[in-house]
């Protein structure tokens, strides 16, 4: 079993940030990426909004150039999934992986949030060439374009509302008759004129050419009828889902799934901290989760400044409590 003073579950720039300032500080530190190393952007083709980029990168080349940041001061970096914690005995806490085990003295949750997927031909194999999840992050990229808006709830008429600053035009495709958001949101989106509507409609294939979408093929769920429509983007607001599935009852959770923390970044569990998506259900931009991995890292400093007496040397065995 390997021991480290702070283990870090996660790797988008929540998790790579809190990485570089516990490493930073001289602390054992070990992320466990997860499935892919930064997490949703590193799927972004073109970072535009991160400070210190004034011509822009891309979502892999910010994730490496953080990964090497973390990696100079000391941070280890594991690419292995972790299958169960065990956080009911306290500090040290016990993390499984695929293939190891660790005893955590502390532990930074970093592992995010999903955007539900039409689960359609098409979608993967265009993320990031016009399918599109976060309007804040990719709708400059659609200056002129046509764009179509899947969903029918607050974040979609939130989302497809912005779009209208850049899109020509802004097409939202709701599966039901009636949409779910708010009566405030639906008057000003009706009373957009950039804004049509699609009802009993659902995107069944997205198509392209030259590797960027073309179009949609839509789908009258009352008639059957397919049409193809001509557009440039498709970004899908049918809703996220935190991944905190993990942790059982081990964390409190708010009633959506999300990870409550406090003001320090801290959960329920002493010495257990979260940060990013996987508590923030409100917005999801990389440097939002960024600046939560900084909080949450320089808490579990302190928290471990304050306990350093009682820590263990990291060569020796630990015994967990009963």
């Amino acid at each position: 079993m390997k021991r480290t003073r702070v283990l870090i579950i996660g790797s988008g720039p929540a998790g790579l940030t809190a990485a570089l300032y516990t490493a930073r500080a001289q602390l054992k530190t070990v992320v466990i990426t997860g499935k892919l190393l930064g997490g949703q952007i590193s799927t972004t083709h073109e970072v535009e909004n991160f400070p210190g980029f004034p011509d822009g990168t891309t979502g892999p080349e910010l994730v490496e150039r953080m990964k090497a940041q973390a990696e100079k001061f000391g941070a280890e970096f594991v690419f292995e999934n972790v299958t169960e914690v065990d956080f009911t005995k306290g500090t040290p806490f016990h993390v499984k992986t695929d293939t190891d085990e660790y005893l955590a003295d502390s532990v930074i949750v970093t592992i995010g949030a999903n955007p539900r997927e039409l689960g359609i031909p098409g979608e993967k194999q265009y993320v990031g060439r016009g399918v599109s999840y976060c309007a804040t992050c990719d709708g400059f990229f659609f200056r002129n374009k046509d764009i179509i808006v899947v969903g029918g709830g607050d974040s979609a008429l939130q989302e497809g509302i912005f779009l209208t600053k850049f899109g020509r035009t802004v097409n939202i495709v709701h599966r039901r008759d009636q949409l779910r958001a708010s009566v405030a949101l639906q008057t000003r989106a009706i009373s957009n004129p950039k804004i049509s509507f699609t009802y009993n409609t659902v995107v069944d294939e997205v198509k392209g050419a030259d590797g960027v979408v073309k179009s949609v093929m839509l789908r009258d769920v009352t008639t059957g009828q397919v049409t193809e429509k001509p557009v440039d983007g498709v970004f899908v607001f049918i809703g996220y889902d935190p991944n905190s599935r993990l942790f059982g009852t081990q964390l409190d959770l708010r009633p959506d799934g999300y990870v409550k923390i406090d003001e320090l970044m801290g959960t329920s569990v002493d010495g257990v901290f979260a940060a990013g998506e996987i508590h923030d259900s409100q917005f999801r931009q990389a440097i939002t989760a960024a600046g939560d991995g900084c909080k949450a890292a320089l808490s579990t400093i302190n928290w471990l400044g304050e306990r350093e007496s009682q820590l263990q040397p990291l060569d020796e065995a630990v015994t967990q409590p009963a």
